[in-house]
C-alpha cells in the first residue's frame, strides 16, 4: 500500500533513535500518521516542522499499518515564519488544532485548502487572525459544528447582529437579546454581514478566538475528553495582550 501527496505536516515528535512519528494534512488522505524515517536527526528535523509543505510518500505492507513516510520539502512554512513570533503562533496553532480535532485519514480537502491558504496568508501581519478564525469556523462546519451567522435565531432579521448564541451557534441580535446579553458571545464586526475585513482590531480578533475556542472546546475537543491545544492557549494569550494593549 502506498501514496504520493502534498502534505502540511502538523507534528513530529522524536521516535527511537533519530527517527520522528508525525503526522500530516493531505487534500485526498486526510490527517494521516507515520514513521518519518530520520525525521529526527540534525539533516531532517527542519524538514518535519509543523507547517511546512512536503511532497509526501507514504509505504506500508497493509493499509491498517503505520507505515513510514519519506518526503521532499516543497515550501519552507515553518522557517519564514520563525523570525515574527505572531505568525509562528498562528502556525503553531492551526497545526495544533487540526492534528487534535481531525480524525485520522478521513479527508477534508477544505480544511487542507483552507490550512494551505492561511500558511501563504502569514506575511499580511497580524490581519491573518481573521483568517485564522475563519478557518476554525470551517474546521467546525466540516466537523458537523457549523455555525450560523447570517441572521438572528429569534427574530430572523439579519441587522443589528452582535451576539451568538453559545448554545446552538446562531447569531442573535442586539434588539432580541434582551436580558440574556451576559450569556451569550459577542459577535465581532468582521464576521458580521457585510463586513470589511480592514476596520478589524486586536479587540475583535480576540472575541473571533474566544467564539471559535468556545465551539471548539465544547465539541471537537470536547466530544474527545481532550482539552484545546497549549499551543491556541498561547495564541489566545497573546492576541488577548495585544487588544489589552491597544486599549490603554
Amino acid at each position: 500500500m502506498e501514496w504520493e501527496a502534498p502534505a502540511i505536516v502538523l507534528d513530529a515528535r522524536p521516535y527511537g533513535e533519530g527517527d520522528a512519528l508525525a503526522t500530516v494534512l493531505t487534500e485526498e488522505f486526510g490527517a494521516h500518521r507515520g514513521l518519518a524515517r530520520g525525521g529526527a536527526s540534525r539533516s531532517k528535523a527542519g524538514i518535519w516542522q509543523p507547517g511546512n509543505l512536503l511532497e509526501v510518500r507514504w509505504v506500508a505492507r497493509l493499509s491498517d499499518q503505520l507505515g513510514s513516510f519519506t518526503a521532499e520539502l516543497v515550501h519552507p512554512g515553518a522557517a519564514l515564519a520563525m523570525d515574527d513570533a505572531l505568525a509562528l503562533s498562528v502556525l503553531s496553532s492551526a497545526c495544533a488544532v487540526a492534528e487534535g480535532a481531525l480524525t485520522e485519514r478521513e479527508p477534508h480537502p477544505l480544511v487542507f485548502a483552507g490550512l494551505l491558504a492561511l500558511i501563504t496568508r502569514l506575511p499580511v501581519g497580524p490581519a491573518v487572525l481573521a483568517d485564522l478564525v475563519r478557518w476554525e469556523m470551517a474546521l467546525l462546519a466540516e466537523l458537523g459544528y457549523g455555525l450560523d451567522l447570517t441572521q438572528c435565531v429569534l427574530s430572523g432579521e439579519t441587522d443589528g447582529l452582535i451576539w451568538v448564541s453559545p448554545r446552538t451557534g446562531r447569531a442573535v441580535s442586539d434588539a432580541a437579546a434582551g436580558p440574556w446579553k451576559e450569556r451569550l458571545l459577542p459577535l465581532p464586526a468582521f464576521l458580521r454581514p457585510g463586513a470589511n475585513d480592514a476596520v478589524a482590531d486586536a479587540a475583535q480578533w480576540a472575541q473571533g478566538l474566544a467564539m471559535t475556542g468556545h465551539f471548539l472546546g465544547r465539541d471537537a475537543f470536547g466530544t474527545q475528553h481532550r482539552p484545546l491545544p497549549a499551543a491556541r492557549d498561547r495564541l489566545v494569550a497573546r492576541v488577548n495582550g495585544l487588544a489589552d494593549h491597544a486599549g490603554h
